[in-house]
């Protein structure tokens, strides 16, 4: 008997194995493919990622420092004519509606796929039992319990445990068994990479996806990721390939996946609970959701007793009080986007120029830094 049985060993499931192993909890971890693989989320995150790390972390997962972004209104367009120059220039000569800064890092790029293997590292030295190719095929609910039967290469396995934590990912199986509602909507998002490094400190935002936007990162070494999101069934591979033919670039290689936007208005039962985007706990102004995850399951570790079911609505409490606010204010950027586009040029060049908001935390647009920066231009 497990005092926690963990479904999903990304960022959220990692970082609470590791958590409630650190509480004295004998916690067991299913991962249903190799750690990390396959890779369907961005790795550009603020640089708070590293208060969630080992030491060591950031010299081993960081690509590249950001400290701006560029926001466009209209389509990238080639400009430049040989291949090799529309990769070297891309992004750098295009007019861009408004410019956001500050003259220090505020984000980081960072091996997204070197991200997972090193929080599960992390898990499994606080002593979790993480176990990889354990695909969950049946959770069942009862008064005193959960069973929990996964599939591996050789055979099926079932186990029980005090409590099961749902941490695989928008379209969770544990959310489904568990009969909780599904997020508000879920988004297309599509991500490619080009191979030609690129060191540049500014990310490049086109606010030309219907309802969302789509993305350029500079990763360093690493090369270049583009990326675009939209709701289902408005042409997304389309407009992803658009976006790649106006930068001018070849990609070697694309992924796909869905993004969880609107957390429902209860993510626990009496034997389960759900941390990231199986709870749709992400920023709805970018879709990002690592951040707000893993700050989820320290709350889920700190709060729940795995022998005292009432102890969930702690949970329920804790994450969404921290949280909730940033998420609503988040709603009402996104509204921002699907603005008319002389609304949207007029107003970012308004506000362009020295920042001091804070990427996960949209309750910092009222802080004291950026009336600062408002206030030196």
């Amino acid at each position: 008997m497990y005092d926690f049985v963990v479904v999903g060993c990304g960022p959220p499931g990692a970082r609470f194995a590791r958590r409630a192993s650190e509480e004295g909890h004998d916690v067991l971890v299913f991962e249903k493919g190799e750690i990390g693989d396959p890779l369907a989320c961005s790795g550009h995150v603020s640089t708070d990622i590293w208060d969630f790390t080992g030491p060591d972390a950031r010299n081993e997962l960081l690509q590249n420092e950001i400290r701006g972004a560029r926001f466009h209104v209209d389509e990238p367009q080639r400009t430049a004519n040989s291949a090799d120059e529309r990769a070297r220039e891309a992004g750098r000569q295009l007019d861009h509606a408004g410019l956001f800064y500050r003259d220090e890092t505020i984000s980081n790029v960072i091996d997204r796929v070197g991200l997972d293997r090193h929080l599960a590292d992390l898990a499994r030295d606080a002593g979790a039992d993480v176990r990889d190719h354990h695909t969950v095929t049946e959770i069942e609910e009862h008064e005193d319990r959960v069973t929990v039967t996964a599939s591996t290469p050789e055979d099926t396995i079932t186990v029980e445990g005090k409590m099961v934590a749902g941490c695989d990912g928008p379209r969770s199986r544990v959310r489904d068994a568990l009969g909780l509602d599904d997020p508000d909507e879920l988004l297309h998002g599509v991500l490619g990479f080009d191979p030609t490094p690129d060191h540049a400190d500014y990310v490049d935002v086109h606010l030309t996806a219907p309802r969302f936007f789509a993305w350029r990162i500079p990763r360093g070494d690493a090369g270049v990721e583009y990326g675009l999101a939209a709701p289902p069934g408005d042409n997304v591979r389309e407009l992803f390939e658009r976006l790649q033919t106006g930068y001018g670039v070849d990609l070697d290689r694309t992924c796909s996946g869905a993004i969880p936007i609107g957390p429902p208005e209860r993510i626990t039962t009496r034997r389960g609970f759900l941390i990231g985007d199986a709870a749709a706990q992400t920023k709805p102004f970018t879709g990002g959701g690592i951040l707000y995850s893993m700050t989820a399951a320290d709350h889920a570790a700190r709060t729940i007793d795995p022998d005292w079911p009432p102890t969930l609505q702690a949970y329920e409490h804790a994450w969404r009080e921290e949280l909730s606010r940033e998420i609503q204010l988040g709603h009402l950027l996104r509204r921002a986007y699907s603005l008319p586009e002389p609304i949207q040029r007029t107003g970012l060049r308004a506000l362009s120029g020295e920042i001091g908001v804070h990427m996960d935390r949209p309750t910092s647009l009222f802080s004291r830094e950026q009336l600062g920066a408002l206030l030196s231009r």
